[in-house]
């Protein structure tokens, strides 16, 4: 009777455990920076807690097409802080087009004292794709 290890044995199941969670891991990255709300939980937020929509777009790509309701305020000027809520502790949900710039502007307004801010996972792409209302200027 031979004795091998475990491993020498399953190694091949390894392999492929560590492939799908590297794939997962690439697919969080590309979508927004691998993390924030999901269209859905947004939705719950906005509606269960009256969370502000925040869209930190260019002016000209949110007179295309943004999340119904959203306030924009372009991530270069969240340092100011003009146009955003004075209630630091109010829910506040971040929108871009792909959520890359709304993932910076939650890092901006966390360090300007908002508590409870979240990016828009996948931005505005994956609130067309959940098929959720849309505004156009």
């Amino acid at each position: 009777m031979t004795s091998t290890s475990y491993i020498a044995d399953n190694w091949y199941w390894m392999v492929a455990a560590g492939a799908s969670g590297a794939l997962l891991l690439w697919q969080q990255i590309k979508e927004g920076g691998g993390g924030g709300l999901s269209p859905a939980l947004a939705v719950q937020l906005i509606n269960k807690e009256k969370a502000q929509v925040i869209d930190v777009c260019e002016p000209a790509e949110f007179a295309a097409a943004h999340v119904a309701g959203a306030k924009n305020i372009p991530l270069g000027e969240i340092g100011s802080g003009k146009g955003l809520p004075g209630n630091k502790k109010l829910p506040l949900v971040v929108v871009c087009a792909a959520g890359v710039r709304s993932a910076k502007a939650v890092t901006q307004l966390k360090a300007m004292g908002y508590e409870n801010v979240q990016s828009l996972a996948g931005g505005l792409k994956a609130w067309r794709e959940a098929n959720l209302p849309i505004d156009k200027a």
